[in-house]
């Protein structure tokens, strides 16, 4: 560092005596450099009349002033507490060593997770005391909020000497506007924080409290999830729109800023068909709450509604004499073609509406919510509400808040309000508890006492409450064998399947030009029909992804047909979907697929007159592709 000022000598000073106090205590290091936005800070430091043997404030918080802050601070506090527990939980035995602590935007601490006794003989570490530049120096709350970015304040570091033999991480909480409403910190004694490792476990936290924020901010607006990768709409990834009645963006989080490419103050105000390809079409299925597949100028997103305007209801049965309701009916979904499937479903509605906890198996994509949201449908409570949970999609540490719900005072920080879980949520209607495979043992324990007693008590609370309410679960794992090796309790087992329901996979029915036209209806282009050719395509595909997958394959063909098109053929298919479903046939024993495939290259030669070229853009491949299946075929 090459030293300009009296001030920059003088901090090196203080740097070198403090390497040799920390050495002194046995630890040593390669090289003892004070970083440049270190510098800054002590500088900053200095600057407010602070010295490195400074004590702390005098003064300490009094109840009342921190009930205050815990009312003033009420949202904050609700969205952080369950990531807070998971991140405290994923810490285990290291939560002796360190502590997890929320500030708001004033440096103010607002919850503390984690440590033992030794941590709270420090007067610095308690709720309501301020932890900003100007009070404690160089230390990673103050410095992100002074910085505006995540900050990493090593051992040694601190500008105040009791606080050197502290390592600390620090990411800031951010608010739908993009502005600072908490700094999210990770402390721990001596130099053993991996800054790397610490500071995306923080930004992973944060951007789920940062989500919980964006959607309690827009209680009265719509609020959509999206993302290229179905697997990570529900995670810290996804990107978070907030839109008005009529469509327009009044807020995107970071993640929505970064897929679209632009700056927040610049989609704040756009109406959605200027970022969205067949924007109307898409809005409505935003404000029915289904979800779906977005085409832009950036690419093809995954999209699910996370929050519907509280004032807006959805009628259980609209009449409609040109759309198919968002729900489909048991027989719209069995099909003419699958009477044991439709014996199935009918059985299972009577086992409902007499109580009986329903248990659909079936594979992933085969529709396990449709049928579970038709049956409740059709129940005596289709009034009533219908919750949803993905057991396999929320982190194993916030799973049980979600279910059961939490009290006021039930952690650090959850002073007021509490949060009301979706199994009370669900009360007087219907529980769908999906992929329940995947729900952690110490957790089944207590779904079954909760099914056994029909009483259910939040987190932190010694009162129960009765619970009505109608049970479906669902699950692609082979729940038997999960059983057999000890990974789901038997007696659970046996309290959720009154009644097992065997979804089919697309592979197995035969009604795909049914199927095909309901999903278009669905679509909304009900008017559109499939040729043979692409009919007997899909008959022949095997679908792993099951009815998803098809879903998918339509939305594709509808997003590239021309307006005027009403009946959908190979040639509307990108050449990547057509290599797809043709490699499956190449991959099948029965030989005569392959024939298929051959005989439609002929054909497709000979209507062109050897062109191969013309060939290629008729069957929807490039010309490579379809060199390289002339030279398998032996020429044709």
């Amino acid at each position: 560092m090459h030293l300009n000022t009296k001030l920059d000598q003088e901090l090196t000073d203080i740097f070198r005596a403090r390497e040799r106090a920390l050495t002194a205590r046995g630890w040593c290091a390669k090289e003892f450099t004070l970083r440049e936005p270190i510098r800054a800070s002590w500088q900053r430091s200095m600057g407010y009349g602070l010295q490195p043997d400074s004590e702390p404030p005098s003064s300490e918080p009094q109840a009342l002033a921190v009930d205050e802050l815990y009312e003033s601070n009420r949202m904050l506090l609700d969205c952080a507490e369950p990531a807070l527990q998971h991140l405290t939980d994923r810490l285990g035995h290291h939560g002796n060593d360190s502590l997890l602590i929320l500030v708001n935007s004033q440096a103010t601490v607002l919850a503390i997770e984690g440590g033992g006794s030794k941590w709270r003989e420090l007067r610095d570490l308690q709720e309501g005391a301020c932890w900003s530049e100007a009070v404690r120096g160089t230390n990673a709350l103050g410095t992100a909020l002074v910085e505006g970015r995540p900050t990493m304040i090593g051992y040694g570091e601190h500008f105040l000497d009791r606080l050197s033999i502290f390592s600390c991480a620090s990411v800031p909480i951010r608010d739908p506007q993009g502005k600072i409403e908490g700094v999210l910190d990770l402390t721990r004694l001596g130099p053993t924080l991996q800054a790397q490792d610490s500071l995306l476990l923080l930004d992973m936290t944060a951007s789920q409290i940062e989500s919980r924020l964006f959607i309690a901010s827009f209680g009265q607006q719509y609020v959509v999830a999206f993302h290229p990768r179905r697997q990570y709409l529900d995670t810290a990834w996804q990107g978070l729109l907030a839109l008005d009645g009529d469509g327009r963006i009044l807020a995107a989080n970071q993640r929505a800023c970064e897929f679209f490419g632009m700056e927040r103050a610049q989609m704040v105000g756009l109406p959605g068909e200027s970022l969205i390809t067949g924007w109307q079409e898409r809005f409505e299925q935003v404000r029915r709450g289904i979800a779906g597949h977005l085409r832009t100028p950036r690419g093809d997103f995954f999209f699910k509604t996370l929050h519907l305007p509280e004032a807006v209801s959805v009628p259980v049965s609209v009449p409609s004499l040109r759309k198919e309701p968002a729900t489909p009916t048991l027989e719209g979904l069995a099909g003419n073609n699958n009477p044991r499937y439709l014996r199935e479903l009918d059985m299972a509605a009577r086992g409902l509406r007499h109580g009986l906890p329903i248990l659909l198996l079936g594979e992933t994509g085969s529709g396990k919510e449709l049928v579970a949201r038709a049956l409740h449908k059709g129940s005596d409570r289709a009034d009533k509400p219908f919750i949803a949970v993905n057991c396999a999609a929320i982190p194993e540490g916030l799973i049980e808040s979600e279910l059961f719900g939490y009290r006021d005072g039930a952690f650090t920080g959850a002073r007021r309000g509490g949060m009301t879980g979706r199994l009370q949520q669900a009360h007087g209607g219907t529980l769908f508890l999906d992929e329940v495979g995947d729900m952690p043992l110490p957790l089944q324990a207590r779904l079954l006492r909760v099914l056994q007693e029909r009483k259910v008590a939040p987190l932190g609370a010694g009162v129960e409450q009765d619970l009505d309410i109608n049970l479906i679960c669902a699950t692609h794992r082979p729940v038997r064998a999960l059983v057999a090796e000890g990974s789901f309790r038997e007696d659970l087992y046996y309290r959720i399947n009154g009644m097992a329901v065997h979804l089919p996979a697309l592979r197995e029915r035969k009604d795909m030009r049914e199927l095909c036209q309901t999903l278009l209806r669905r679509l909304g282009a009900g008017q559109v029909s499939l040729n043979d050719d692409l009919l007997g395509l899909f008959e022949r595909y095997r679908w792993p992804g099951n009815i998803r997958q098809l879903e998918m394959v339509l939305r594709t063909l509808l997003a590239v047909r021309a307006p005027e098109d009403r009946q959908l053929g190979l040639d509307h298919l990108p050449s990547s979907t057509l290599e797809d479903l043709l490699s499956e046939e190449v991959c099948e024993q029965d030989g005569n697929i392959r024939v298929r495939e051959q005989e439609m290259i002929r054909q497709a030669l000979a209507d062109h007159e050897g062109n191969v070229s013309a060939a290629a853009r008729t069957l929807g491949i490039s010309r490579a592709t379809l060199y390289r299946k002339l030279k398998q075929a032996g020429g044709c």
